[in-house]
């Protein structure tokens, strides 16, 4: 039989099977949390006073206002909820609830195991007892008898009013709020907040912090609701204090200690994070580890262990790493091993970097295996795959490679997906993949599309992984993006030799709204230049392979420190280009622009006053260019050649012909020094400009020898000048028709800790100008030196660059080796510059 009380509907299926679930949630955990009450009548917990405690209103009163003071929520043990005392015998007639405020009773029925018509059972009194705590929406719950009516006594959990942080200074309240689970308007209890402090620390653990804490506190309000508070102490950052080694024999701690991505704690790593203590890092560092020992010959090298040890006032780290280095191996025999009939072993056995009798490389393997997939991609055959194989010979220390080329097994790409990018439209980074759905799937194509698309500059991180397809011989390509801001504000200021003191402001955006556009608009003010220009440019203009872009240019150069003038020029310069494969591009330019040789200082030549006045250039251009360089952002091997022209005659009062060639090769030397700082970079250069008939070129077209072009020279200090006379004394630069510079630089790393950002460099310079064009009348009254002399000057010397936190400051010292009479020498060099 079935009774229910007036007013209270049976329990539907619905509630039935909620009523079922929360009845379980006692046997997954024990019952209690922080600061849980024992009754609304208790005193407060035991352990001393709580401050700001305030007991319960008496059933049937208004609430009372609770004093504003914060009541500090502290771990205690869990309560064991004991079977309620409600005297035996009879059956229910009727349930009355007692204390709901904002719960309805027909809803705290719905989870009460009795109802009316029941017997007054103690079993199922005490499990409706534990199934409402469990609910979490009542912090006490007390049962009682008053005749044959079971009345239940409840205090409800207050209702959170406000969630707020203090004290963190770390992470920022937004990126707090998204970590902890309570809500304005939601249901509070300690057992959340006690949860929501599990969850802060955990973040600020991530960030290094490992001695913060956190203290959830309350403030009591009117209406049974409370303002929840963490106070949180942000701690200092927890870092390395010492990185030691085990088993290694070959490198000294110091030389693996440079390996590491993780550094020890030392005062001028305040710019840096690499000495706070990362798991992630730790990980990383164990890999650099074991490939650095890879690259010297130990092939069987196991980095076994990595260990982390917390000091006990939680402020830094010991570090251990546990290395087997096994032998030292050299390369025996080396051959390429084909399967694939259409193949060339020809043309993939230069494509290895190593030779026999060298110690064994694991990075050149790599690199080789690389470069051979690609070949064999570029030669059209996407499915042929190259796996090194080597043989050990223990008892004489070396290695047998063999290059294995199998038919690899046939797979397309079925889809291309890509995740993570809230700002780059899909568009922007599908135009970068070496490959589309339906094409062949090829692990040399996602290697460049990485690397294309880590050389836009838009991402933080690349992460290309295949995944299976809808079949056997399908592949998903998966695209994790991860975006960083790309928008940039520059306000700076710095010294160079070639500008003297300058400021800076500029507002860039190299990926507009995510649709891949540079654009922004740049001023320099200097003491020899000023320049202002507003520029963009679309890569791939029309969604098509066309690079289309502008510049609207005003540009002031003081030019009195070499040849007594000052120049201004105002245009605009209309920009194309196209890129017929990876390796080769053409851009085309026009440039119409106003110029004035101005303000010429008094006693200046004969030949810088026939320049001054207005001129207007109309100017047509284009350059080639073949671009191998493994990085265009930071290259460390390959070589880029560019050749350009310039037509200047469509209009204007300019009429020449300008030709440029320059070409840098990039040359690692990995293989002989195990660190990848070291390295040469080779350059050349030349140049010809030629006057064509009906117009003429002005000092301002042509080129100079001195400064960047030709370090130990001042900034056009080598090449023809003017003789200086009683009548124009003054010793000025005027350029030169054709020019020729090389350079060889070799960049190394210095004997100190690479966190200071600071490499060397030595170089020698190499160049040459003359063949200088002027009007003989004037030539008559003044000479020149040097018109027709290419000779060579030649400039030694060495250098440094430091990546500071302030800013990239490059410092040369060079001595003119070679120069001529009345050239202008320059031994020291410097230039900076910074941005924030």
């Amino acid at each position: 039989m079935t009774t229910r009380l007036v007013g209270i509907p049976l329990l539907s299926a619905k509630r039935l099977s909620l009523l079922a679930s929360v009845c379980l949630l006692p046997l997954l955990g024990p019952g209690g949390a922080w600061g849980q009450s024992a009754s609304p009548s208790s005193p407060p917990p035991s352990g001393g006073p709580v401050q700001g405690f305030v007991p319960p209103a008496d059933q049937g009163a208004p609430p009372r206002a609770a004093p504003v003071h914060r009541r500090v929520l502290r771990p205690r043990p869990a309560r064991r909820v004991l079977p309620a005392a409600v005297p035996l015998g009879g059956t229910i007639r009727g349930v009355r609830i007692v204390g709901n405020q904002r719960i309805e009773p027909a809803t705290i029925l719905s989870y009460m195991l009795v109802q009316a018509g029941d017997p007054f059972d103690p079993e199922r009194i005490d499990r409706s007892l534990r199934t409402l705590y469990s609910t979490g929406l009542f912090r006490d719950v007390n049962f009682t008898r008053d005749g044959d009516t079971l009345v239940v006594h409840i205090a409800e959990n207050p209702i959170v009013n406000t969630i707020t942080f203090e004290g963190n200074h770390t992470i920022e309240d937004a990126d707090l709020r998204k970590i902890v689970t309570l809500r304005p308007r939601a249901v509070f209890t300690p057992r959340m907040a006690q949860v929501d402090r599990d969850h802060i620390l955990a973040a600020y653990t991530s960030k290094g912090h490992y001695a913060a804490t956190v203290d959830p506190q309350i403030v009591r309000l009117p209406q049974n609701r409370v303002n929840v508070i963490y106070n949180i102490h942000d701690g200092a950052e927890t870092q390395i204090s010492r990185i030691s080694f085990v088993g290694n024999h070959a490198f000294s701690e110091g030389t693996l200690r440079g390996v590491v991505s993780s550094r020890e704690e030392r005062f001028w790593r305040i710019f840096s994070s690499t000495d706070e203590y990362d798991p992630e890092r730790i990980r990383f560092d164990r890999e650099l580890l074991r490939r650095f020992y890879l690259a010297h010959g130990f092939a069987d090298v196991d980095v076994t262990g990595a260990v982390a040890e917390l000091t006990p006032d939680r402020k830094s780290f010991f570090i251990s790493f546990t290395i087997s280095e096994g032998e030292r191996y050299r390369v025996g025999t080396i051959k390429i091993a084909s399967k694939v009939p259409k193949a060339s072993i020809a043309r993939l056995q230069p494509l290895i970097e190593l030779q026999p009798h060298n110690f064994y490389n694991g990075d050149a393997v790599e690199r080789s295996t690389t470069a051979m997939s690609e070949r064999l991609l570029h030669d059209g055959l996407p499915f042929a795959h190259v796996e090194p194989r080597i043989a050990r010979n223990k008892a004489q220390h070396t290695v047998d490679l063999v290059f294995e080329v199998t038919p690899g097994e046939r797979l397309y790409v079925e889809q291309i997906d890509i995740f993570g990018n809230t700002v780059t439209e899909d568009k922007v980074i599908r135009r970068e993949f070496q490959f589309a759905e339906g094409d062949p799937f090829n692990e040399a194509a996602v290697k460049r599309t990485k690397q294309r698309l880590d050389d836009l500059g838009y991402f933080e991180k690349v992460t290309i992984n295949p995944q299976p397809g809808s079949s056997a011989d399908k592949v998903n390509v998966a695209t994790e993006i991860d975006e960083k801001a790309t928008g940039e504000f520059t306000l700076g200021g710095g010294y160079s030799t070639d500008a003297g003191i300058l400021g800076q402001i500029g507002l860039r955006q190299k990926n507009l709204v995510g649709s891949g556009i540079d654009a922004g608009i740049n001023g320099v003010i200097a003491q020899r230049e000023s320049q202002v220009d507003l520029s963009a440019t679309d890569p791939y203009f029309l969604d098509r392979n066309l690079v289309a872009g502008f510049d609207i240019f005003e540009t002031e150069n003081n030019n009195l420190y070499i040849s007594n003038y000052e120049e201004q020029r105002e245009g605009v310069t209309l920009r194309m280009g196209y890129a017929f494969n990876d390796h080769l591009s053409q851009a085309l330019n026009y440039q119409i622009s106003d110029r004035d040789v101005h303000d010429i200082a008094t006693g200046a030549s004969l030949y810088i006053n026939d320049e001054a006045g207005y001129s207007l250039l109309s100017q047509v251009g284009q350059t080639f260019s073949i671009d191998y360089r493994d990085s265009r952002v930071d290259p460390h091997t390959g070589f880029i050649t560019r050749i350009g022209t310039d037509y200047a005659g469509l209009g204007g009062n300019e009429h020449y012909f300008r030709a440029k060639l320059d070409n840098t090769v990039f040359i690692p030397l990995d293989r002989f020094t195990g660190n990848s700082d070291w390295g040469f970079a080779i350059s050349a250069g030349a140049g010809y400009l030629d006057e064509l008939g009906g117009g003429r070129e002005r000092i301002i077209d042509r080129f100079f020898l001195g400064g960047d072009n030709l370090r130990g020279f001042q900034d056009g200090g080598a090449g023809p000048h003017s003789i200086a006379t009683d009548a124009f004394p003054s010793f000025d630069s005027l350029g030169g028709e054709f020019i020729y510079t090389q350079s060889t630089e070799l960049h190394f790393p210095l004997p100190i800790s690479a966190d200071l950002g600071i490499t060397g460099r030595a170089f020698v310079d190499v160049g040459g100008l003359g063949g200088l064009t002027v009007n003989a009348a004037t030539k008559a009254i003044q000479g020149i030196y040097g018109q027709d002399d290419l000779s060579p000057r030649v400039g030694a010397g060495v250098g440094i660059s430091w990546r500071s936190p302030f800013g990239l400051i490059n410092v040369d010292l060079a001595d003119p080796v070679v120069k001529h009479d009345h050239d202008q020498t320059q031994v020291f060099r410097f230039g900076f510059g910074t941005r924030f």
